[in-house]
């Protein structure tokens, strides 16, 4: 039997907070999503609306909020180049007004806090592959500093409420995470490469295609999530969340083409600024202290993304052969 909590996720209506929000209620437990909707979508969860320990709030985290829980999941922040571009200053401001005031609200009502940082706040690394001990390689004045800055700033507020005022916090570095309810038009290689092969369009690789990543199922970082927020009190250390599995860009395209069947040819285009070579995570303190490991394969994965985006293009129902080809 778990304990009913009273369970705060901001961004609630995003890729990863919406499904946050279901294994919550499955658990459970009462759920308050808050959501400003610049990148969150309402379909996301439109089908927890009638639930009885579900509730939707439209808020912006850079303005205080009085509610009382037990835990917060501060997922809050546009998380693709395209979005947190777009507006800068308010990404920055997402990152650290928002962190201010949802480590003020934890502080007043003592609950449990937990910051969705990212792997950005590595920058271009210089390390390879990427401990949660590496200090970072990232441009402070670039095109992406709105979010590695702010999500740096962030982490070092949290750790600041802890030292200063005993705030029970955790911080998850997540790493390129997939899946379905990806926004279609967010600008992150995945969901590009997947409705680019369903339109028939090329494909667009920048640079030469050799820039690695590892790619992590939204199932199997969701998991990681959870058990961090319910690991023991002094597990307050930085975790990388992510699939030490690592594979180029153009092995990704290739996948895509592979999967959905498509006839799109792949194109190269000019790297975009300070877009890192390099991402995989070392995942052994996830291992060691969450018990947590990736379960699923990338092929796997993929299948259930494309399945996703071609029920939103409105072409197919879902496509079995996809899902076998993953497996073989």
């Amino acid at each position: 039997m778990i304990e009913r909590k009273s369970i705060l996720v901001t961004g609630g209506a995003g890729f990863l907070g919406s499904y946050l929000c279901e294994r919550l209620l499955d658990q459970g437990h009462e759920v308050l999503c808050l959501d400003n909707f610049y990148t969150g979508q309402k379909a996301n969860i439109e089908h927890l609306l009638g639930h009885p320990r579900f509730e939707l709030k439209r808020h912006d985290i850079c303005f205080p909020l009085y509610v009382e829980v037990d835990e917060i999941y501060n997922l809050a922040c546009p998380a693709s180049p395209v979005h947190y571009q777009k507006d800068p200053v308010q990404t920055t401001k997402t990152s650290v007004i928002g962190a201010i005031n949802m480590l003020g609200l934890a502080k007043r009502v003592g609950a449990k806090i937990l910051q969705a940082s990212t792997s950005e706040v590595y920058g271009d690394p210089e390390i390879h592959p990427q401990p949660e001990s590496y200090w970072g390689n990232v441009n402070t004045t670039g095109i992406r500093s709105c979010y590695d800055e702010g999500k740096r700033c962030a982490e070092t507020l949290f750790y600041d409420y802890q030292r200063q005022n005993n705030v029970n916090i955790r911080v998850m570095r997540i790493f390129n995470t997939y899946g379905p309810r990806m926004h279609p038009n967010d600008g992150r290689v995945v969901s590009n490469f997947i409705m680019q092969a369903l339109q028939g369009q090329d494909i667009t690789v920048y640079g030469d295609g050799g820039q690695t990543r590892s790619f992590c199922f939204r199932d199997d970082l969701v998991e990681g999530m959870i058990r961090l927020m319910n690991a023991p009190d002094e597990t307050t250390m930085p975790i990388n969340i992510g699939n030490p599995n690592e594979f180029t860009i153009l092995q990704l395209a290739e996948y895509v083409i592979e999967l959905t069947g498509s006839s799109s040819k792949i194109v190269f285009e000019t790297l975009p600024q300070d877009d890192p070579m390099q991402r995989q995570p070392i995942i052994d303190l996830a291992k060691k202290h969450l018990n947590w490991e990736p379960k699923v394969e990338l092929k796997e994965g993929l299948a259930k993304t494309i399945s996703y985006f071609d029920q939103l293009l409105g072409q197919n129902e879902p496509d079995e052969k996809v899902a076998m080809l993953a497996v073989t």
